[in-house]
């Protein structure tokens, strides 16, 4: 099994679409990313957790799944990239590969320590592209198959409008 371990602001912070949101409403990005991430594990089947520093939550640590997306804020006094080398760490072994989303270059090293690959925010962003592409392919061609398919009648029926098609009674 994969495992996408992102750091939320540092992608929030690298993608055009969730800078430009951010600049509006950092919970809209947030929300924004969370959807966009449900998309990407739902069509890989990688499980995804999302980490945000705990930057403007207050209160203690806070977990929950949104979109079947695991959502996590991290208490006050840790950073979201603590959180996620001790994630890297819980999580890793003999049947789970660790990927970090980030493009924090010290965090790209502690995690790579942990064993687990990195990804960097663009490359994330190009990889999550190619999904939307692949899935809007994927929705065209069911699209296709669907109008191209017939309506199941049965004999009766069938026989019924072949009549009336030639002007039978």
């Amino acid at each position: 099994m994969d495992i996408l371990l992102v750091d939320g602001y540092n992608i929030i912070g690298a993608w055009p679409e969730l800078i430009e949101l951010k600049n509006r409403n950092l919970a809209n990005a947030r929300d924004r990313l969370i959807e966009i991430m449900a998309d990407y594990q739902g069509y890989t089947g990688s499980k995804v957790i999302i980490v945000f520093d705990a930057y403007e939550v207050k209160g203690i640590e806070k977990k929950y799944k949104k979109y079947n997306v695991e959502v996590i804020f991290t208490k006050a006094e840790e950073t979201a990239d603590e959180r996620i080398e001790k994630l890297a760490k819980e999580l890793n072994n003999i049947k789970t590969q660790i990927y970090v989303a980030t493009s924090d270059y010290t965090e790209q090293w502690a995690v790579f320590g942990q064993g687990a690959l990195r990804i960097s925010a663009r490359e994330l962003l190009i990889e999550v592209q190619s999904v939307d592409q692949e899935i809007e392919c994927s929705i065209e061609k069911t699209k296709e198959q669907i109008s191209a398919t017939r309506i199941q009648l049965s004999d009766g029926i069938a026989a019924t409008f072949e009549k009336w098609r030639r002007g039978e009674k």
